[in-house]
This record gives C-alpha cells, sequence and structure tokens, in this order.
C-alpha cells in the first residue's frame, strides 16, 4: 500500500548540507593508518564498522591494531581493479578500489554511493573501444567493489543496482561506440545524483507522521534518520527523541549530540532501558544496512529486540532507508546473514573461555515493521518484493 508518491520532490530544488561543527576527537583521526589508508577487507572485523569508527572518531586500541594492519596491507587493493588490467605496477592505471576509498573518506556519503560515483568514474577512465570490452570492464570492477566487502548489504546492493540502471536501455543497441559510451556515462551520473537526493525525499515524506508533542525512540547513528529529524527541526514540529547509546562503538552518543545542535529535546537511554521507557513513545524511527525481499531489514545489533518491545505495546515502527539499500535476499533466520563483525571492549579482561558475540547487526522481520520511508514512496513492508523485482527486471 502506497502513501505517497516522491516523483514531484526535489525536480528543481538543490539540497544544501547543513554546516556541521568539527569534533573535538576528530583529532584523533588525523593519522594516515586511520583517515588516509585503505582499510584491510580480509580482517576478522567487517570494513563497514572499521568505516564507521573513523568517521564517528571512536578509537579504541582493537581500532589502531586493526589500522596498523590495514595500512600494511593496504598496497596489495589496488591491483585488484585496474581498468582493463594496465599499467600494473606503474600506478597510472585507473583502479576502481582507489576512487571508491577516495569518495568514502566523506564522512556524509554513504557506502553505496561512494560505489556508485566509482563506478560511473570507471566508464569515464575506460579505453575500451567496443560496448562488450566496456561491459565486460564494468562488470568487474563491480565485482572487485563488492569483494572488497562481502559483509555490506548495501554495497552489494549499490553495485547490483547501478549495472541495471546504467546498461538497461535499448538505445545502446541502436548507437556507435562514442555514443553509446556517452549514453552510458549521463546514466551513470543521473543515478549518482538520484542516490545523493534520497536522503533529503525521504525526509520530507516522512514529515507528516511526526507531529508536535510526539516522542520518538532511534537506535544507533543512521544519517538519513538524522536528516529526518533535521527537517523536522527546520519545519518547527515540537518533538522530543529517546536514543539508545548505541553499545560498544557509541553510535548513539554522536546521534545525541546531533540533536543537541539542533536544540532538539534528547534523552539518552542505555541500552537495556528500551522496555522500561516504551510507554512514553509514540513511535520507532530505525535506519537500515540493507532492505531484504521479504520486507525486512538488516541493521545495527540490537534493532530486532526494540521492534520486538514496540510491536507488543502496540507502538509503530518506522524505517528510513534508501532504494539503493534493496538488496535480493531472502533471510529465514538471523544466521542466513554473512556475519559482520566489530571489536568489542568490555573495559576489563575476558578470560579466554568466555565467548564473546561480535556481530554488529540483526535481521528484523516485516511483521514488526509499520512502513517504510524510501526515495521511491513510503510503502508497507510487503510491498518491497514488488518493488525489488520492478526494480531488478
Amino acid at each position: 500500500m502506497w502513501w505517497r508518491s516522491a516523483s514531484f520532490i526535489l525536480d528543481g530544488q538543490q539540497h544544501q548540507n547543513d554546516g556541521v561543527a568539527p569534533n573535538p576527537e576528530s583529532a584523533l583521526l588525523s593519522s594516515p593508518s586511520m583517515a588516509d589508508s585503505a582499510l584491510n577487507p580480509k580482517s576478522n572485523v567487517s570494513a563497514y564498522y572499521q568505516t564507521r569508527a573513523a568517521h564517528h572518531a571512536v578509537i579504541t586500541s582493537d581500532w589502531l591494531a586493526q589500522a596498523q594492519a590495514a595500512t600494511d596491507d593496504g598496497d596489495s587493493l589496488g591491483s585488484e581493479a585496474q581498468i582493463g588490467g594496465k599499467g600494473e605496477g606503474s600506478g597510472k592505471a585507473f583502479s576502481v578500489i582507489d576512487e571508491f576509498n577516495n569518495w568514502r573518506k566523506q564522512p556524509d556519503l554513504a557506502e553505496a554511493v561512494a560505489a556508485i560515483r566509482a563506478l560511473a568514474a570507471a566508464i569515464r577512465k575506460s579505453e575500451a573501444t567496443t560496448m562488450m570490452e566496456l561491459e565486460i570492464e564494468l562488470k568487474k570492477a563491480s565485482d572487485s567493489l563488492k569483494s572488497w566487502d562481502a559483509t555490506s548489504i548495501s554495497l552489494t546492493a549499490g553495485c547490483d543496482l547501478f549495472m541495471r540502471y546504467v546498461t538497461r536501455t535499448s538505445a545502446l543497441e541502436y548507437e556507435d561506440f562514442n555514443s553509446a559510451k556517452s549514453r552510458l556515462i549521463e546514466r551513470a551520473e543521473k543515478f549518482g545524483e538520484i542516490s545523493c537526493k534520497a536522503r533529503r525525499i525521504i525526509a520530507m515524506l516522512s514529515q507528516d507522521f511526526i507531529f508536535d508533542g510526539c516522542t520518538i525512540l532511534v537506535h544507533g547513528f543512521s544519517r538519513v534518520v538524522l536528516e529526518v529529524m533535521k527537517t523536522a527541526a527546520e519545519n518547527k514540529k515540537l518533538f522530543r527523541v529517546l536514543c539508545t547509546k548505541g553499545r560498544p562503538d557509541r553510535t548513539g552518543l554522536r546521534f545525541s549530540n546531533e540533536l543537541a545542535k539542533l536544540d532538539v529535546p534528547v534523552k539518552l537511554l542505555i541500552d537495556s532501558a528500551v522496555a522500561y521507557t516504551m510507554d512514553e513513545v509514540d513511535m520507532v524511527f530505525f535506519g537500515a544496512d540493507g532492505v531484504v525481499e521479504s520486507g525486512g531489514i538488516i541493521n545495527m545489533m540490537g534493532t530486532f529486540q526494540i521492534a520486538l518491545v514496540a510491536h507488543s505495546m502496540n507502538k509503530p515502527v518506522y524505517v528510513a532507508a534508501e532504494s539503493y539499500k534493496f538488496a535480493r535476499h531472502y533471510l529465514l533466520n538471523q544466521k542466513d546473514m554473512a556475519p559482520a563483525l566489530r571489536p568489542i571492549d568490555f573495559g576489563v579482561p575476558i578470560p579466554s573461555k568466555v565467548e564473546v558475540e561480535t556481530s554488529g547487526r540483526d535481521y528484523t522481520p516485516p511483521q514488526y515493521l509499520t512502513l517504510l520511508f524510501t526515495d521511491l514512496g513510503v510503502p508497507t513492508p510487503s510491498v518491497i518484493s514488488d518493488e525489488l523485482i520492478q526494480l531488478y527486471l
């Protein structure tokens, strides 16, 4: 069931990013080991969480050790995705991995959008002379990005959607190569623009559901949920936010700091206090690492249990997610997804005989979700499978 169409939104508007005061902790990221070097996708820690640590200025001994390992191994990444395989070792050939890492350094840019930008650059830099050769190079570049971090749902989905959007046009069969390549570049840049506008569209679609005097519970740090809150504050809506701390990476702490800058009343909760405070809540807002075929979501660990509590107390659960996070996965249980591991620092020594759960995300089935706010509209979870068919066919 569709509540609203987004086709008319932002046609003539350009989103301007709000200035954000620098985080004092960001000085800790000035060393090349954390900020400038490629992360290590071969480690036991998901590259997704390495990236979030760098962007959120959360530095622990585990992160520093991981960064040092990334510095040692980073030189081996560039040769995997050189366009056409030319200039090996010369440093002159275009590398889609290097391009992706350059885009990914921007904290406000989603990993999937960075991949889309890198693939668009791969088309521009390609020296292919036929469409078949260009498509093969683009497929290799996409596969290199997806294998860079196989645990990232949004990265895989973004690459797959890019390939279908860019190459799905019959006009390429009737044009000469140069014209066809220009058409591909045009479609690639258009897809990148659409992806960058997604957060703003979602924020605008969600405003009718945020009413004066409401209390919103959020979990973790989601840039699209933050955009929703910013837009509501700009629209002079009176609301308050309950924010879970988000252990172990303290993402909720950073989210509450961002809301405080907007003068939004915010209360920080320990993660185990969700059920205790749920009777004060009018709605729950989640972001998502990925949206799967069933309409369920993959998100930060703790999302599932919060959704369970909210559902049992008849509180609406809303998910804000860009369409480039729609993935062709159908999960039946928590173990059906590849684990995204992250280091956990308890502050005290842990005996070697004690096993620690280090997975960083969980799966929330669709029956515990009310609506999804996307740049394609506001569907119920049951509509997602139909939308995936439209996106991928």
